[in-house]
């Protein structure tokens, strides 16, 4: 999903991590087996069921495809409401579980569903070591596999109209935070009529990137610190960097006049029509472009570039469709055919799968799809270097842009932004009976 999960949500649900919810099948381990796995051989019979989001329901449908084609199995979606990162363990409590299902594969994210208590183990799947770098670094808790990495996880960083560049004179991409808010001073003073940013206070969600990005120069061990309540949300430069989204780039006039209830359908249009010269967003803005437009007018008409508070570096942001996971269901045969689903997919199908859906693949002997916007390329190219977004480092990420919206609106201090983040973040860990919290 394009949102970050809705912790504060979950923690309505936490009761499937607080009480340890046992495992109802009794008679599977979900271990990892080891050895190849014959992706075509025949599931004639087999019934599988898969969880995906509203906004990923026609991800799987080619794979799903292809794989009843080749091996006689069923496997049938079913949507789960929006919000989904929060209806997703509130079904899981109730003690119903599918075989496979789309999740955030995230430290912050995996442990809502209780993957050692739920998931099959993936650590020896035949398709592990054809994942990329950073593909490989995700779906893990405690040491464990639990989520084949199926797309490459979202990058954020700067699209950028070109119009609107040349028009304020500006040839070279800046290389940090401080000269992206100069080249934005640049366009207000040299462009009438054009925001130099697009923000979307509407939908909420998107707020939290210009904060995001000028946390990138927090050392591991901040994060480290944090993870064991021995930092804090509420650390200056957090509350700086919060301070300076609201007074260097809001008050300053830098965002369109709208920015507290525009949406992020309207960012895209925005973008493309030259009435916003910059929009910092995820690959999800991307895909929004796309749906109404050519990739030749994409190129023709937008940029893009990474940005981190000190450097041009991309971050990246896991969402659900780039993890899909395998529950123990006590039943060998689902659990077989589920393992031997993503390996169809992330084998012989993976090709077939990313020129169906557009998207950027995940491993180095698959290349990517043909009329790949120009913006999808570079992207794909930051991704070997980028930087985790805090949905990646913090063992829970709180919903941070909900109070962001909150400051937009003059109901909370950026000090009450970072307070409100740490007050969540102590509340889900303790929630999870996580140490020291």
């Amino acid at each position: 999903m394009k949102r970050a999960a809705s912790t504060l949500a979950v923690i309505c649900a936490l009761g499937l991590a607080a009480t340890g919810c046992s495992d109802a099948t009794g008679s599977s381990s979900g271990a990892a087996p080891t050895g190849t796995v014959d992706a075509t051989a025949s599931l004639k019979g087999v019934k599988l069921t898969m969880w995906v989001a509203q906004n990923s329901v026609a991800e799987p449908k080619q794979v799903i495809d292809a794989f009843e084609k080749a091996t006689g199995a069923t496997v049938t979606t079913e949507v789960i409401p929006d919000p989904y990162e929060s209806n997703v363990p509130t079904k899981l409590a109730s003690g119903v579980k599918p075989d496979l299902m789309f999740w955030q594969p995230t430290g912050s994210t995996l442990p809502f569903i209780q993957p050692q208590t739920n998931l099959l183990q993936l650590d020896n799947e035949d398709w592990v070591s054809k994942l990329g770098k950073t593909e490989q670094s995700l779906g893990q808790v405690d040491g464990h596999r639990y989520a084949a990495i199926v797309t490459s996880p979202a990058v954020l960083g700067v699209y950028y109209n070109k119009a609107a560049f040349k028009k304020a004179g500006i040839t070279t991409m800046p290389t940090s935070y401080d000269d992206m808010l100069a080249d934005a001073a640049k366009i207000k003073a040299k462009v009438p009529g054009v925001a130099p940013f697009f923000e979307v206070g509407g939908d909420k969600w998107p707020l939290q990137w210009q904060v995001q990005a000028q946390l990138t120069d927090l050392p591991a061990s901040f994060w480290d610190n944090l993870n064991k309540n021995k930092a804090s949300w509420t650390d200056p430069v957090v509350v700086k960097a919060i301070t300076k989204y609201k007074t260097q780039l809001l008050d300053a006039g830098l965002a369109q006049k709208n920015y507290k209830t525009a949406t992020f359908v309207d960012q895209g249009k925005a973008l493309l029509d030259g009435s916003a010269a910059m929009a910092l967003n995820v690959t999800s803005l991307q895909s929004e472009i796309q749906a109404s437009s050519s990739t030749q007018e994409m190129d023709e008409k937008l940029g893009w570039f990474p940005i981190a508070n000190s450097s041009a570096t991309a971050e990246y942001s896991p969402d659900q469709t780039n993890g899909v996971v395998a529950f123990k269901s006590g039943d060998s045969k689902r659990e077989t055919a589920a393992r031997q689903f993503m390996s169809f997919w992330l084998g012989e199908d993976y090709p077939a799968y990313v020129k169906a859906n557009k998207v950027v693949s995940v491993e180095s002997s698959v290349p990517n799809p043909d009329g790949l916007p120009q913006t999808a390329v570079a992207q794909a190219k930051a991704l070997s270097s980028a930087a985790g977004v805090f949905q990646v480092k913090a063992l829970t990420a709180p919903d941070m842009h909900l109070a962001l919206a909150d400051m937009i609106y003059g109901k909370k201090t950026p000090k009450q932004v970072a307070q409100a983040a740490e007050d969540q973040f102590d509340q889900v860990l303790k929630a999870r009976g996580v140490a020291g919290f």
